[in-house]
């Protein structure tokens, strides 16, 4: 399995981790919970209405099925969603995690900046070793600059399609919301279902090198809807009542896809995104990348009655293009409708909605909540990001290109390899041949990025562990292009563990580092934490480089340097 992981990484990293913030604990005692991980029975057509808060919390394998089969899956706590993880900014929280399941797995707190703590972070074989079978780490979470809604989910290979959950950051004590109080709030998470086990899939898929199987359906707080064959008991419902306003908490849970979203008949004010608020939005549909969240108000001000909400995804070329519903019920005395109505979704390749969309972000930018864009760069880069491939493993067939390959990804034409023990304790201990500190700013050969045909020696990547060093409190700017290498199908969602950044522009096409620095917004730009990178397209961003992790040097002072490891530290 550690030679198969090696030969693919379908999430690709950015190692320039984390934000340091002045922080004060709300809590004089830190709130523990217990999370255990373990596979057992569940039913993929019960109807979930109400979420318990996270107290004692486990990982663990859980049955679900349709109502013509069952499978296993690995649970939180025997959630699918998992727990819901309630705090306040400035919060810290302790999470014990005891892995019950059969696979290795760690947990990533995607949008948790955790300033000067790394250790936590959750990334296997970055931040840490996985906690194997039957063992068992803690995890503590120190919240600073967060607001709003960010989530968590397992970081080692694609046991998060299952092990996900909403993090709720509420504003800290005496302060209120930047918006009208909402009377009611729910999560909403939009997630990946396989009929197969999802670690089989993807090991056989990275055994074989070629693509892994799409998802059989996608599902909302765990419910495919109606749409699907087999799954018309199995919907996920949430209760209005009319003049009422609501907070929807938008979770992209799923593997690949960027989605759009509506509710049928209703418009959406947008008021926040990973953890950070924006200028209010007013849209009729959503556009969010896997990994991104948005904060959305609804307004119950229609007829009473049964609406649709639904969702469905966004792809240059056909992929999953089916539809997860859900129903928002109007409380009262009426006749429910007979038959719904669909939402009037984009086309799965409607680009110009998500560049419509994607453009109106802004950062809200206000004497509350400022922001701090970098105006000049101390650090440069331009990485591509493409799909590669690498030869077969000996004596063994390959489901890549020809059948003489395997897939690989890659930036700047280096593939990722996983290293015998995690960076993060290589570089805090010392430890030399772990990994090599010259990742590229730029890819050795420049190219037509967007190009139908391309030189040969592109398509095999370099296989190393290379990591970018930036010195303490630097301003970096990134220019992310999508490439057309191998026609590859998917837009690629880009998130920097532990921090968020400014996303300054984006477009299609090659970079033209003449004329599109033009279109850079550095007045409101919104502060993400994830964007989606366009096949054939780019994304820039620029952050300041004040934590001191991996791999950002240690300031000065002791308030500016990385906190010391834990007293545990799981085994590679």
């Amino acid at each position: 399995m550690e030679s198969i992981r090696k030969n693919l990484k379908l999430e690709l990293m950015g190692i320039f981790l984390l934000n340091v913030f002045v922080f004060s604990v709300q809590h004089t005692t830190i709130p523990t919970y217990n999370w255990v991980f373990q596979k057992e029975a569940a039913s993929l057509n019960f109807e979930v209405e109400n979420w318990p808060d996270c107290t004692e919390c486990s990982l663990d394998c859980r049955a679900i099925s349709y109502p013509i089969f069952t499978k296993k899956i690995l649970t939180v706590n025997g959630l699918f969603p998992g727990p819901v993880l309630h705090v306040r900014k400035g919060d810290r929280v302790t999470v014990n995690v005891e892995n019950q399941g059969r696979y290795n797995v760690t947990v990533h707190w995607h949008g948790v900046k955790q300033p000067r703590n790394p250790w936590s972070d959750g990334p296997v074989y970055v931040t840490q070793c996985p906690i194997k079978p039957g063992a068992n780490f803690s995890y503590d979470l120190i919240f600073s600059s967060e607001e709003g809604t960010i989530w968590w989910h397992a970081h080692s290979d694609w046991s998060r399609a299952t092990v996900h959950g909403p993090i709720i950051v509420y504003p800290e004590n005496g302060t209120t919301y930047p918006f009208s109080q909402p009377d009611d709030e729910f999560p909403i998470v939009l997630a990946s279902w396989f009929k197969g086990d999802v670690m089989e899939i993807i090991e056989t898929a990275l055994a074989g090198g070629g693509e892994p199987n799409k998802s059989d359906a996608l599902t909302i707080n765990g419910q495919p809807g109606d749409q699907y064959n087999c799954s018309k008991q199995g919907m996920y419902k949430i209760m209005f009542d009319y003049g009422k306003t609501y907070l929807l908490r938008l979770i992209n849970s799923i593997m690949n896809e960027e989605m759009f979203f509506m509710v049928a008949q209703h418009n959406f004010t947008v008021v926040g995104a990973d953890g950070a608020y924006i200028k209010p939005l007013e849209t009729d549909f959503i556009f969010i990348a896997p990994g991104q969240t948005m904060d959305v108000l609804v307004k119950a001000d229609q007829s009473p009655s049964h609406y649709y909400m639904a969702a469905r995804a966004y792809a240059g070329v056909v992929y999953d293009n089916t539809t997860t519903t859900a129903i928002i019920q109007y409380n009262g005395n009426y006749t429910p409708p007979s038959t719904l109505a669909l939402p009037n979704l984009p086309d799965y390749n409607d680009t110009d909605a998500t560049t419509i969309f994607t453009r109106q972000l802004k950062a809200l930018a206000s004497k509350d909540h400022p922001i701090d864009v970098p105006k000049t760069v101390d650090v440069q880069m331009f990485v591509t990001i493409s799909v590669n491939t690498v030869p077969c493993d000996t004596n063994s067939s390959c489901n890549g290109p020809n059948n003489t390959s395997k897939l690989a990804a890659s930036l700047n034409n280096i593939s990722f390899v996983d290293p015998e023990v995690d960076l993060l304790q290589a570089y805090y201990r010392k430890l030399e041949g772990i990994y090599e500190t010259d990742f590229p700013n730029m890819p050795a050969t420049v190219f037509n990025y967007t190009a139908d045909e391309f030189p040969d020696e592109l398509l095999l990547p370099e296989r190393a562990t290379k990591v970018k060093v930036l010195k303490y409190n630097s301003t970096v700017e990134i220019v992310f292009q999508g490439t057309n290498l191998l026609d590859a199908a998917e837009n690629h969602p880009m998130h920097l563990h532990g921090y968020s950044f400014y996303l300054i522009a984006k477009g299609y096409g090659n970079f033209d580092n003449a004329t599109d620095p033009d279109l850079y917004n550095l007045a409101d730009p919104p502060e993400v934490n994830t964007v989606g990178v366009p096949k054939n397209g780019w994304a820039v961003i620029r952050f300041r480089a004040d934590n001191p992790v991996l791999i950002v040097k240690n300031g000065k002072t002791e308030a500016t340097s990385m906190l010391p490891p834990p007293n545990y530290l799981n085994p590679c």
